[in-house]
């Protein structure tokens, strides 16, 4: 099986879909890979990385999806009038298509049309066997790390109290909103950067998540925050009126911060707003906002999403989207490996394939197209 890797072109994207490493073990199982020039240059793996692990250099996206049956993505493939190449029209029918496709039905009907057989990898459903292949955990890891990393350049003063003969400089507050996977490392990389650490989150079991990290938890709590979870794992979407009163809670605390950290997600839906413009303006000048869910709207009413901002009581506020991708090198290694393992869970090794069964709890939650249909239950028909 030909195994096509393209360069990224969407919204600026660095992450690559392979790295050499992962390249490497595609080859040792029979399969062809071909990298289009350049796919990982932004992530620290030039060309002759992948030569060197066995892979063809191919000069263009047509060049390496010329009958791939396999292509590798982080994001969805360029269409017609997306961009300087319609990569969508490439893609050989029949090809399997594995990336965060950012599935919904009018581009699942594409594919299907197409004849492309996709798996949109964000739609991994939270079970043990699929842990080492999710890749929304990977990449929030490394943007909860980059977040807190990226705040500390911005603040204008230490993390860690700081005691020299001139006087002593005070530990930094840090405030994380959200304990997920991204928020969870945000704290531990806070704490080990010496900050005084807080911490909320509308899940219970998030409580004693953050305690166990050293960071002391804020936050409000009754009947409707008990179920504030998915069998997934994930945040629910509540109530503007609970909102309104972890809003109440966190306000005084907010104003006593130096960093706050926002990493509120709600899958398929726009960001919650945790930080209105109220508390922005309580906050000291100098203090730092980083909102780690811009891509979504953002978690803060001040962020602009793309940009890094400074408001007129001079609060800096960093709401850069595609925060894994700030972190390139690793977020793509991660990636990478992600998808192997998904590749590697279904390979047949006498047909030298992946073999998607219809009926595997994995393959029903990724899978948006099989056939000529769209089949996600997720995206039923209009």
């Amino acid at each position: 099986m030909r195994v096509a890797v393209l360069r990224e072109r969407r919204g600026a994207e660095t992450r690559v879909a392979a790295t050499p490493e992962t390249a490497k073990k595609l080859i040792a199982m029979g399969c062809t890979v071909a990298v289009e020039a350049g796919a990982g240059l932004a992530s620290g793996f030039p060309d002759n990385l992948y030569a060197e692990a066995g892979a063809e250099i191919a000069p263009d996206a047509a060049s390496a999806l010329a009958n791939a049956g396999l292509v590798l993505k982080v994001r969805a493939p360029l269409g017609t009038g997306e961009g300087e190449v319609d990569e969508l029209a490439l893609i050989p029918r029949g090809a399997i298509l594995v990336g965060t496709l950012g599935a919904n039905r009018a581009m699942a009907e594409t594919y299907a049309q197409m004849g492309i057989e996709a798996c949109s990898m964000e739609l991994l459903p939270r079970i043990t066997r699929a842990q080492s292949m999710d890749v929304l955990s990977s990449q929030a890891n490394l943007a909860g790390y980059r977040a807190v990393i990226e705040a500390a350049d911005a603040f204008d003063r230490g993390f860690p109290m700081l005691m020299t003969a001139a006087g002593t400089i005070p530990a930094a507050n840090v405030f994380i909103m959200g304990a997920g996977v991204a928020g969870l490392q945000a704290i531990a990389t806070a704490r080990r950067l010496g900050g005084r650490v807080s911490a909320t989150d509308v899940r219970p079991a998030a409580k004693e998540e953050i305690k166990s990290l050293g960071a002391t938890f804020v936050g409000y709590e009754d009947e409707e925050s008990k179920a504030a979870q998915t069998a997934g794992g994930y945040a629910k979407q509540l109530s503007a009126e609970f909102y309104a009163k972890q809003a109440e809670v966190v306000a005084a605390h907010i104003a006593k911060q130096d960093i706050v950290v926002t990493t509120a997600l709600v899958q398929g839906r726009k960001a919650p707003i945790l930080v209105n413009e109220a508390m922005v303006a309580s906050m000291k000048p100098g203090s730092v906002i980083v909102d780690i869910a811009a891509d979504a709207g953002g978690n803060c009413a001040a962020t602009v999403p793309g940009e890094m901002t400074v408001t007129g009581n001079g609060v800096k506020i960093l709401g850069y989207r595609n925060w894994p991708g700030r972190i390139s090198g690793a977020s793509s290694a991660l990636y990478a490996r992600n998808l192997l393992t998904f590749l590697t869970t279904f390979w047949d090794k006498e047909a030298s394939k992946p073999v998607l069964k219809e009926d595997d709890d994995i393959v029903k939650g990724v899978q948006l197209t099989r056939g000529g249909a769209v089949v996600h239950a997720s995206l039923p028909a209009a």
